[in-house]
């Protein structure tokens, strides 16, 4: 009999929960900046091992919200935990449990809902401190289960994944073997295109910008012809994305456009043209877009 189950990420921003859920799918499907509130919406992940297939919901960082944009990610983060079989709740293991993420798990506490705790970065602590970040956590009752991982070398992802599988029930799967994610490809793509723009602009670059993809061509050869636009809310900010005689524009499309090839694994011929909309924050039709609760 084949197993299925779902299985949310969720915590703070920047605790590494697309950084893991890639790592498990074995390819970039959320993408990953040191820029807090990165993810803006909800990306599934299908996982097969053997009889059981186990469906990730990477959700946006959690955390309080002030402007129309973050309370549409929270709210988005906590509608990825309707429905949900388990939860996982990411911490750093470097800054252990802040003030955000126990209001978190008091949430899903008052929700009924028992979480496994999931300390990541385990690469950046020694093991004595490792050791008794656990056992402390542990001593609180408040999670089904207590794991250590390295999302970004792996370690520790075996054991949370045969967990997992382990506690999955008895259900036909949801999705076919070969499906990676539930994600359109379109959106994948503008957000490999927003994630270049986080990347080499992360000091610069204003937050509130989006990426979408306006026009999708596939060719008789089978290259794809995609067309994009990154959506501002200034002028100003449409000089910095474009640089110096559109140098930066040039660079991030080009980046971009090596990252969709991969996943695509086809030609692909990127243009990328930035809008200047300044109350774009406001417009339903932009969250629309990304699946997000306005």
């Amino acid at each position: 009999m084949s197993k299925a189950i779902f299985v949310a990420i969720a915590g703070i921003p920047n605790v590494g929960k697309s950084t893991l859920l890639n790592r498990i799918i074995g390819q970039k499907i959320s993408i990953v900046s040191p820029k807090v509130q990165t993810t803006r919406t909800i990306i599934n992940g299908i996982y097969v091992d053997g009889d059981t297939q186990i469906i990730f919901v990477d959700t946006p960082g959690i955390f309080t919200p002030k402007k129309t944009l973050e309370k549409a990610i929270v709210t988005t983060a906590w509608s990825g935990l309707d429905g949900i079989d388990l939860v996982l709740i990411l911490v750093d293991a470097v800054r252990g449990f802040t003030e955000e993420t126990r209001a978190i798990i008091n949430r899903l506490e008052k929700q009924k809902i028992k979480p496994i705790l999931i300390i990541n970065k385990t690469d950046l602590v020694t093991k004595e401190k490792l050791n008794r970040l656990s056992l402390e956590y542990k001593n609180l009752n408040l999670f089904r289960e207590v794991i250590t991982v390295s999302a970004l070398e792996g370690e520790g992802v075996t054991e949370l994944l045969s967990y997992l599988k382990l506690n999955a029930p008895e259900h036909e799967w949801y999705f076919p073997e070969d499906q990676l994610t539930t994600a359109p490809i379109r959106l994948l793509a503008s957000e490999i295109t927003r994630e270049k723009l986080f990347l080499n602009l992360s000091h610069e670059l204003p937050y509130n910008l989006t990426v979408e993809t306006e026009n999708w061509e596939e060719q008789k050869n089978g290259s794809v012809k995609i067309t994009q636009a990154i959506f501002v809310s200034r002028d100003t900010h449409k000089q910095i994305i474009l640089g110096n005689k559109g140098k930066m524009i040039k660079k991030i499309g080009m980046l971009a456009r090596e990252d969709i090839e991969d996943f695509l694994q086809t030609k692909v011929h990127l243009f990328l043209f930035v809008k200047v909309r300044e109350n774009w924050v406001n417009d339903r039709n932009r969250y629309n877009y990304l699946g997000m609760q306005f």
